[in-house]
């Protein structure tokens, strides 16, 4: 007589009646799970457990997803297979299709994950182990949080954050632009407004530079790169559409969801995103595992530090420059790194149209376009410049500033809008949320403190990113004299109830400290 554990698997699959595939209409955050009964007859005849890995496949695709485990049929029946939105998109077969279901063999690397765990430092084919069987959606969400927070409390040497980069960059696409220079841009985050990417595309393209900016959605900001250029143009693009219009108008600011450009990193991102863990280590493999795998050769690097920014002093800027500087050198990538003033928002608008808003008056020269936006973004344009061999080294400044000037970043911004598809916007009459709160100053003195965190979090209430006209509009900086009564601020918020969250969060915390100019606190950043 034959045990059941002798069958081959193959054979035991097909003996089994097969389960219909279905849609359960679940964000399961770039995780990938499948829902069965309870009473099916496969869940008791496999063994399954509630958490486990299972393979699913169907229509010769298979995917590996973490198996939930349901007694309401209205969910999935006892004849069905149920996958949320992320699996079902990954397995990309049609709803009603037959469906298999078995075991998952557990990751090859899960030794190595325990290695880590014990405080051991791992070897470069370790961490490529560990990165495959991610990108592979072979961990379980609590393995993987057992990765990140081993490697953020291990700290990671400089040489594991290496491997670590390297790794992460050998897997999914990578791309060759068969030219150099291939120049980006990145800013490690934490600044609300800070649109200086969508002015610099521009600026390098127009000069003749090769720049396939790919940008992330917000997360936790209220708005990202790719929200903010949305409100203007289309950004989510096949990738072969996106390297024709890069190789016609040298430039593109669209969303890197679709890339496939070091996938693992998007996965790490969904576990260390709600744990808050963002260490150094992790943050420069995320950062330039991208940039690798995306084909760039040159990249500016924008660290801004500040009292509510993720680098909060001088020193620990300049720790995380050498660990970024290694890493780059060691990876082949020439890196510029630049340390910028992070004590407040950049430009005027927190909030996808406000910012767009920002961007567009800054391009096209506006008397009431952000000085500060237009500075910084001529700042790092010019060191980007600087990246062209035949741009002597202090030039770049005024080359970027006369770019802007003269209207050719505008006419290269115009050209990449429409070839990405455009938007009908009108800086002037942006499409502002329709509910509005007017946060006023409680006494008369000087502005000394923005706070990057709660002015961002008062945009999040009112609905930004996910409604483009909700956000913050500042009247204030940094050292203004201020009369009480007198605007520091603008909400704009979608709906009521968000408007109601905002004026909470405002009257708890407005964000804007006011006091005497000799309280001030004058950051002094170097490049």
């Amino acid at each position: 007589m034959t045990r059941g554990s002798d069958i081959d698997p193959a054979a035991r699959e097909e003996a089994l009646t097969p389960l219909t595939l279905k849609r359960v209409g679940i964000d399961t955050y770039r995780e990938n799970v499948a829902y069965m009964h309870r009473e099916c007859d496969r869940y008791r005849a496999e063994g399954f457990q509630a958490l486990a890995k299972v393979e699913v496949r169907a229509d010769g695709r298979r995917i590996l997803a973490t198996l939930n485990v349901v007694d309401d049929a209205a969910i999935v029946g006892c004849g069905e297979l149920g996958l949320s939105e992320d699996a079902f998109a990954s397995l990309d077969a049609a709803e009603g299709c037959p469906v298999s279901i078995r075991q998952a063999e557990p990751p090859a690397s899960i030794p190595a994950m325990h290695r880590k765990l014990a405080g051991e430092r791992l070897t470069r084919d370790d961490f490529r182990g560990i990165i495959r069987d991610i990108a592979e959606r072979r961990y379980s969400k609590i393995e993987l949080t057992a990765f990140v927070v081993a490697c953020d409390l291990g700290e990671l040497d400089r040489e594991e954050v290496f491997y670590l980069s390297d790794a992460m960059s050998r897997v999914g696409r990578r791309l060759d632009w068969h030219e150099q220079p291939v120049v980006d841009k990145h800013c490690i985050g934490g600044v609300p407004g800070n649109r200086t990417s969508m002015l610099l595309v521009p600026i390098v393209a127009a000069h003749g530079l090769l720049c396939p900016k790919t940008s992330s959605r917000a997360i936790t900001s209220p708005s990202g790169t790719a929200d903010t250029m949305e409100v203007l143009a289309r950004v989510d693009m096949p990738f072969d559409e996106l390297g024709e219009l890069v190789r016609t108008h040298r430039g593109c600011l669209a969303w890197g969801g679709t890339s496939e450009l070091s996938p693992a990193d998007d996965v790490l991102i969904s576990v260390e995103r709600p744990l808050s863990v963002d260490s150094p280590g992790q943050m420069v493999a995320s950062i330039l595992s991208k940039k690798i795998a995306a084909g760039s050769t040159h990249l500016l690097l924008d660290l801004p530090i500040g009292p509510h920014a993720k680098v909060r002093s001088m020193p620990e800027a300049h720790r995380l420059r050498k660990l970024f500087e290694f890493v780059a050198r060691r990876l082949g990538l020439t890196l510029d790194v630049v340390i910028t003033d992070g004590s407040q928002p950049v430009g005027r608008g927190i909030g996808p149209a406000l910012e767009a808003r920002d961007v567009m008056r800054v391009l096209t020269n506006h008397p009431e376009a952000p000085m500060d936006l237009r500075q910084k973004a001529l700042r790092l344009a010019g060191r980007m410049l600087e990246f062209d061999p035949d741009v002597r080294g202090g030039d770049g400044f005024g080359l970027a500033r006369d770019i802007l000037d003269d209207g050719r970043a505008l006419d290269k911004m115009r050209a990449i809008i429409q070839a990405q598809g455009a938007h009908a916007f009108d800086p002037e009459h942006p499409p502002l949320a329709p509910h509005t709160l007017e946060v006023t100053a409680h006494c008369d003195g000087a502005v000394t403190a923005l706070d990057n965190l709660q002015l961002a979090r008062i945009a999040r209430l009112a609905g930004a990113p996910r409604a483009i006209g909700a956000g913050v509009d500042l009247a204030v900086r940094i050292g203004d004299t201020v009369s009480a009564g007198q605007p520091l601020y603008r909400v704009y918020a979608a709906s009521p109830n968000e408007l109601t969250f905002a004026r909470q969060a405002c009257e708890r915390d407005r964000g804007v400290a006011i006091g005497s100019h000799e309280g001030i606190v004058r950051l002094n950043v170097e490049g």
